[in-house]
C-alpha cells in the first residue's frame, strides 16, 4: 500500500510538474506571448533607431551655426516615422503631468526616505545589542559605488546640447528665421494668455504637449491636401499682396507728380515776389547823399604864384571922348 501510495505520489507530482511546464510552454509560445514578444522588439529596434537618429543637421542655422543633434533627434520624433517610440514618449509626458497633478511626490520621497533611514538604523542598532555586530554593515558593499568618469561626461555632453537647443530654437524663433513658426508661437503665447485664467497650468501643459505631438501627425496624414491648400492660400495672399502693391505704387506715384506740381507753383510764385520786390522804387531807391558841407573861407593856396606874361591892354589910337550925360545938360 505505502509503494502504491508513494508510486501514485510520485506519478501525481510528476503529472503536475509535467502540466506545469505544458502550461508555461503553451503560454510562453503561444500566439499572445508571441505577440507581445514581436511587439517588444519592435519597440526596442524604434528606441535603438530613435537614438541613433541624433546626429548634427547638415543645414546650419541662418547665421551659419551648426544645430544640436536635439534637432534631428526631435525632429525623428514627432515625425511619427518610430510611431511606438513617439507613443510611448508621449504617454510618459502625460503620465508625469498627472502624477505631478495628484500625486504627492516630495512628500512620498520624504517618507519613502525617512522608512528606509529608520530601517537601516534600526537594524544596525538591533544587530550591535543581540549579535554584537551590526546587521547593516554586513550588507554594506566592499567599495561604495562611484559614477564613472565617461558617464558624467557623457551625462554633462547631453545636458550640454539640450539646453543649446532650447537656446537656439528660443533666438529662431525671436528672430523670425522660419516666419511661419514665429506666427504659430506667437498665436500659441497669445492664446495661452487667455486660457491661463480659465485653465490650470498642468491642462495647459497637456494641451501643449498633445498638441506638440499630434498635429505633425495630422500634416503628415494629409500633406497633400494641406500642402495644396496652403499653396491656394499663399497664391491668393501673394495676388492680394501684389495688387495692393500696385495701388500704393500707382498712389505714390500721383502723390509724388501732384507734389512736385504744387512745388513747381509754389517756387514760381515765390520767384515772381522775389523779382517784384527787387524792381520795385521803393526797394531799389538809395538815399541821397548829403551835401557836403562847404567850408566858410576859401581855402588858402599852398603853392607859389608864378610870374605869367600878361598882355598888354589894347590902347585905342583916338582919345576916347567923354559923352555929354544928358540928364547934366538939361
Amino acid at each position: 500500500m505505502a509503494d502504491a501510495a508513494t508510486t501514485n505520489g510520485g506519478s501525481l507530482l510528476e503529472t503536475t510538474k509535467a502540466n506545469a511546464a505544458a502550461a508555461y510552454n503553451s503560454v510562453t509560445s503561444g500566439p499572445v506571448a508571441q505577440n507581445v514578444q514581436a511587439e517588444t522588439t519592435k519597440t526596442s529596434n524604434e528606441f535603438n533607431n530613435l537614438y541613433a537618429s541624433r546626429k548634427t543637421p547638415a543645414n546650419p542655422a541662418a547665421t551659419g551655426q551648426n544645430l544640436t543633434h536635439y534637432h534631428s533627434l526631435f525632429f525623428e520624433l514627432l515625425s511619427w516615422n518610430n510611431p511606438r517610440a513617439t507613443g510611448l514618449a508621449y504617454g510618459s509626458i502625460v503620465a508625469l503631468i498627472f502624477a505631478t497633478r495628484y500625486l504627492d511626490i516630495i512628500g512620498w520621497a520624504l517618507r519613502l526616505s525617512y522608512l528606509t533611514l529608520g530601517v537601516t538604523v534600526a537594524a544596525e542598532i538591533a544587530g550591535k545589542l543581540v549579535l554584537n555586530q551590526g546587521l547593516t554593515s554586513q550588507v554594506r558593499p566592499r567599495q561604495y559605488y562611484l559614477v564613472p568618469r565617461e558617464t558624467l561626461d557623457t551625462v554633462i555632453g547631453d545636458v550640454h546640447e539640450l539646453v543649446n537647443f532650447f537656446v537656439i530654437e528660443a533666438q529662431r524663433i525671436l528672430f523670425a528665421e522660419n516666419v511661419t513658426a514665429s506666427a504659430v508661437t506667437a498665436v500659441a503665447a497669445f492664446l495661452s494668455y487667455h486660457l491661463v485664467s480659465i485653465v490650470p497650468y498642468w491642462g495647459l501643459a497637456l494641451i501643449a504637449a498633445t498638441m506638440v505631438f499630434f498635429v505633425p501627425l495630422v500634416y503628415t496624414s494629409n500633406q497633400e491636401i494641406i500642402d495644396q491648400q496652403l499653396k491656394n492660400a499663399s497664391d491668393v495672399i501673394n495676388a492680394q499682396t501684389a495688387q495692393v502693391r500696385s495701388v500704393a505704387q500707382q498712389q505714390a506715384t500721383n502723390i509724388s507728380s501732384i507734389t512736385q506740381q504744387y512745388a513747381g507753383d509754389y517756387t514760381k510764385k515765390a520767384q515772381e515776389m522775389l523779382r517784384g520786390r527787387s524792381v520795385s522804387p521803393s526797394a531799389t531807391a538809395k538815399p541821397a547823399p548829403a551835401p557836403a558841407k562847404q567850408p566858410e573861407f576859401p581855402t588858402p593856396p599852398t603853392e607859389e604864384p608864378k610870374a605869367t606874361d600878361i598882355p598888354a591892354p589894347d590902347v585905342p589910337e583916338e582919345p576916347v571922348v567923354a559923352q555929354n550925360n544928358p540928364a547934366l545938360a538939361s
